[in-house]
């Protein structure tokens, strides 16, 4: 049997003050503070290695690149100096968010990007923090929403990619597979009816452009100030290498590296390139080898899942970066 309390008259009239008060309270009580405390032991176990918990709740794994030597501007350049890969976890209402960073040698790029998509996570950033460094280093920024646990595994997916690359070669290889590009006839027609856009001959190079607009410092831009998706074909019909950019805004981004990977087309770079930028905009460079009409049809359906977002936020829909 439910005791209850009589509450007195007094305790009667303060009451409605007293929800307010508890309401007011829950509200200014960060998401962050209401989340249940991560578990180290289980985001360690679930990532196969060990996890180590901060002061302030954050749980952080680690994996220093000790199986490649690298060197940097002429000299050794030791794990701790920078070539170390990492994920942070913090608890949130609903499970836990995730940030890192995992060091890729350039064969390793893809196969990393791979594994984190098909885990779930987003990738956030693709680019080097070092010149000079040989053999050439790149880093590979990830993150993630959900269970924790699930992103754990996420990241133990991507590294274990990582770690089969150099299983099978130990030194990082200095080529893509497949054929490299041959010079002969390109088809600038062709190539452009099969991408919905114009594509017209530079030389040897045939090459397509899509402007677009934008604001940068309280002031219009467009495609004259390099606010444009692009692509450049070299070689021949048969054999071909295509390079470009794709000018991305946040939802974008992971849709059309889905795309690009889906037509096995590598992704070899992404960031920004400006600041006070409306919307903001992000720049993904890409390489791909193979028959042009198909690298052509590959880039389509990037384009075609680039618009397919567009059509979405028109309608209202909440972007979202992870599949």
């Amino acid at each position: 049997m439910t005791k209850r309390l009589h509450p007195g008259p007094d305790r009667r009239a303060g009451a409605p003050y007293l929800l307010l008060a508890l309401a007011a309270a829950a509200v200014a009580t960060p998401a962050a503070a209401r989340a249940t405390a991560l578990d180290a032991g289980a985001i360690g176990r679930a990532a196969g290695t060990q996890a180590s918990q901060g002061p302030d709740g954050v749980v952080r794994i680690g994996w220093p690149r000790t199986d490649v030597a690298v060197r940097v501007d002429g000299a050794p350049l030791a794990p701790a100096a920078g070539l170390g890969s990492w994920a942070a976890f913090r608890a949130t209402a609903d499970g836990a968010i995730v940030m890192g960073d995992t060091v890729v040698f350039q064969d390793e790029i893809t196969p990393a990007l791979d594994a984190a998509m098909a885990a779930g996570l987003a990738v956030t950033a693709l680019h080097n923090h070092f010149v000079f460094d040989s053999p050439p280093v790149y880093f590979l920024h990830i993150g993630g929403h959900g269970d924790p646990a699930a992103l754990a595994r996420g990241v133990k997916s991507m590294w274990d990619a990582v770690k089969a690359v150099r299983a099978d070669r130990p030194e990082p290889a200095a080529a893509f597979p497949g054929d490299p590009p041959r010079a002969g006839p390109l088809d600038a027609a062709r190539l452009g009816e099969i991408l919905g856009h114009e594509a017209v001959r530079q030389g040897d190079v045939v090459k397509m452009t899509i402007p677009r607009d934008g604001r940068a410092h309280g002031v219009q831009i467009g495609g004259s100030m390099g606010l444009a998706t692009w692509a450049a074909f070299s070689g021949s019909d048969a054999r071909a290498s295509v390079d470009g950019d794709f000018i991305l805004t946040e939802e974008e981004v992971q849709p059309v590296i889905r795309a690009l990977r889906g037509a096995n087309i590598h992704v070899v770079a992404l960031h920004n390139h400006m600041l006070e930028d409306e919307p903001r905009f992000f720049f993904l460079h890409y390489w791909g080898k193979g028959a042009a009409p198909d690298l052509a049809r590959g880039l389509r359906g990037a384009i075609a899942a680039q618009e397919a977002r567009g059509v979405d936020r028109a309608a209202g829909a909440m972007p979202g970066s992870a599949p």
